[in-house]
């Protein structure tokens, strides 16, 4: 992991040069005078317990010190951070607001035409990438499926554990349901992964779809049992665990399918803010974030806690969120929205 770690430290450093020289003294002076003394609303689209809320938590006395602003962190669960995006969208563009929120989702949400997504990925103000782990199908104790290959046969009804419309947790579950052409139901209305895990963990859920960090936790604190990576790529803390092109023989279609989820997937956890903003302060906010995730104590916190940034910079997340919204064509759009409507 020091190598990882190693790796990631240059990646943030060379941000935070990028990040600084795009603004000139003054103006740093400027901004860091306006945020002496203020208060910095963070917000996080789900409940308190689950992974979006521990990175949270984690950064924000990180940001607090970088910003020199009080940073506190702010829970609004409710349709899988929907109403929290669509909230922050049309708050004041004075840089005291910020969320972090599932890239992955308001993409979805975007792409689909949500009833009820009220921002556009075009317009709204990025900070930073904080993490993009891959996501993990999980299983109850409870339930007899223990491998890829159990879940394929014995035709079960699936009830799939989910906060809102598309959150991941949804919206990955739909997806694998439409891709294995498994017999689901995706329950709505958790606050978020946490509550998702308790319910699965009882066995009143059979499934999770979830980050790896989140997995990691629930697998070990829950009971869950984790069936395959749901990316490309295998997961950092389940290494001998397939992913879903490994463990399964997939067509075409379903490959197509798996691999769009993926590079989705890939937009992670990222940082926002209201759009409007000055050029300035969001270029103050964006140096302060990088600086806040570059500190030695914050990467020692998270290799502790195994809650990992992925740093990509604000540029970078952004032509990484629109690269998906502006890519899929109208036949793949419809594909999508198709899929998404199990979700809700």
């Amino acid at each position: 992991m020091a190598g990882n770690r190693a790796f990631r430290r240059g990646g943030l450093a060379a941000g935070l040069l990028l990040a600084l020289s795009a603004l000139p003294a003054p103006a740093q002076d400027s901004e860091q005078a306006y945020y002496a003394g203020k208060t910095v609303r963070f917000v996080v689209g789900f409940g308190a317990g689950g992974g979006y809320d521990a990175y949270a938590r984690m950064l924000a006395p990180y940001l607090s010190k970088a910003l020199g602003a009080t940073v506190i962190v702010e829970n609004r669960p409710g349709a899988g951070g929907l109403l929290a995006l669509n909230g922050v969208y049309i708050a004041p563009p004075d840089g005291l607001t910020i969320m972090i929120t599932n890239g992955t989702g308001a993409a979805f949400s975007q792409l689909t035409n949500l009833p009820g997504a009220r921002y556009d990925l075009a317009k709204i103000g990025y900070v930073a990438t904080l993490s993009a782990p891959p996501s993990v199908w999980t299983v109850s104790p409870q339930f007899p499926v223990k491998t890829i290959a159990d879940a394929l046969t014995g035709g079960r009804k699936w009830r799939w554990a989910a906060s809102g419309p598309v959150d991941s947790l949804s919206d990955g579950a739909a997806f694998t349901c439409a891709g294995l052409k498994l017999d689901c139901q995706i329950v709505l209305g958790y606050k978020g992964s946490n509550d998702a895990a308790l319910a699965v963990s009882r066995g009143e859920m059979d499934a999770l779809y979830v980050t790896d960090t989140s997995a990691n936790t629930y697998v070990r604190s829950n009971g869950l049992v984790p069936l395959a990576t749901m990316g490309r790529d295998r997961s950092r803390f389940f290494k001998d665990l397939p992913t879903i092109f490994e463990a399964a023989k997939l067509t075409a279609d379903q490959e197509w399918l798996f691999n769009f989820r993926h590079v989705v997937q890939s937009l992670g956890r990222i940082l926002v803010a209201p759009p409007g903003m000055s050029a300035s302060r969001l270029a103050f906010l964006e140096a302060a974030t990088a600086k806040a995730v570059k500190d030695p104590a914050f990467l020692a916190e998270g290799d502790k806690r195994q809650l990992y940034t992925d740093y990509v910079d604000a540029a970078g997340t952004r032509k990484n969120a629109l690269s998906i919204v502006a890519t899929v064509t109208p036949e793949q759009r419809k594909l999508v929205q198709d899929i998404l409507a199990r979700a809700r």
